[in-house]
C-alpha cells in the first residue's frame, strides 16, 4: 500500500477563450460606436465664445430679413429665386473659386429662405459657409 501523496499538476489555464471573447468585444465595440451622421451640404458653424474670427479673404456676407428680403453685399432682393440668388452669389465671388460665405439670418427668419441660401451656394460650388450667431450676454456657469 503507497500511502505517499501523488504529485499533484499545476493547474493549467487556458487562455484562448478569454482572447478570443476580448476580441470580440473590441470587434464590437468598433461597429457599434462608428455610425457618422453625415449632410449633404458642408456648413462651418461658428463656436459663440467670443474670439472673433480672423478673415483670411474677402467674404460674402448674405442677411436675411424676417420677411424674406435677402441683402448680399449691400445688393438687395425681395423673396428672389434660386436662379436670382445663383446670379448674385457669382457675381459677387468673381474670380473666387470658394469664397467664404457668411448667413446672418433674422431669428424669426422662415427656415426654407436660410436653406435656400445655402442650397444655392453648395450648388454653385461653394463650401466655406457660417453660420453668423450672437453671443448671449449670459455668462455660462
Amino acid at each position: 500500500m503507497n500511502l505517499s501523496p501523488q504529485k499533484q499538476e499545476d493547474p493549467d489555464v487556458n487562455l484562448t477563450p478569454m482572447i478570443d471573447v476580448v476580441f470580440l468585444l473590441l470587434l464590437f465595440f468598433m461597429v457599434s460606436t462608428s455610425f457618422i451622421r453625415e449632410s449633404s451640404l458642408k456648413v462651418d458653424l461658428p463656436q459663440a465664445t467670443g474670439i472673433a474670427l480672423v478673415e483670411q479673404q474677402q467674404s460674402i456676407d448674405i442677411i436675411i430679413n424676417a420677411d424674406g428680403q435677402f441683402i448680399i453685399n449691400e445688393t438687395t432682393l425681395n423673396n428672389p429665386s434660386r436662379e436670382q440668388l445663383a446670379s448674385i452669389l457669382r457675381q459677387a465671388a468673381g474670380d473666387n473659386d470658394d469664397p467664404h460665405i457668411i448667413i446672418s439670418a433674422d431669428a424669426d427668419a422662415a427656415y426654407q429662405h436660410i436653406v435656400s441660401a445655402m442650397d444655392t451656394a453648395q450648388q454653385l460650388g461653394f463650401t466655406k459657409l457660417t453660420l453668423a450667431t450672437r453671443q448671449t450676454s449670459k455668462a455660462p456657469q
